[in-house]
């Protein structure tokens, strides 16, 4: 991939409860299990903020088919209430890492859209990543 083959800056969550521990390795191992080398997101930011890259930025990922040569894949940890329900989990700590990654991220690839893995034409119908991506990219002013 090359920078101008970016189009998307795609948000996913890890469909996780919000009540629960999700880790870099559990993360790893159920990708593992469905097929892919490591991890397929670009970036995974924690409950807590913290920030782990697992593909590099030109590197082909592996998080939204057929968009991968096109799009960086970021998920934060959650998007499920305390019954398993899909819900907007994010943490303040996890807000302000991902308002942060998308402004550089948009330095980097100015004309990416910042959408969520269920606004992707074409997919099948999910409720990743809990939320509105476009309307929280616009509140934030990132696009």
């Amino acid at each position: 991939m090359s920078a101008n083959d970016i189009k998307y800056l795609v948000l996913h969550c890890s469909a996780s409860r919000c009540n629960q521990d999700y880790s870099v390795e559990q993360l790893r191992r159920d990708h593992k299990a469905r097929g892919f080398y490591d991890i397929g997101y670009h970036f995974y930011i924690r409950k807590d903020g913290t920030m782990t890259q697992h593909r590099k930025l030109l590197e082909v990922g592996a998080h939204a088919r057929p968009y991968n040569r096109c799009s960086i894949g970021i998920c934060y940890e959650g998007g499920l209430d305390e019954q398993g329900k899909p819900c907007n989990t994010m943490t303040t700590e996890q807000e302000t890492r991902l308002i942060d990654l998308f402004r550089n991220l948009k330095i980097l690839f100015p004309k990416a859209k910042i959408v969520g893995h269920r606004d992707l034409p074409g997919t099948t119908p999910k409720e990743c990543p809990c939320l509105d991506a476009g309307s929280w990219a616009a509140r934030h002013r990132l696009d």
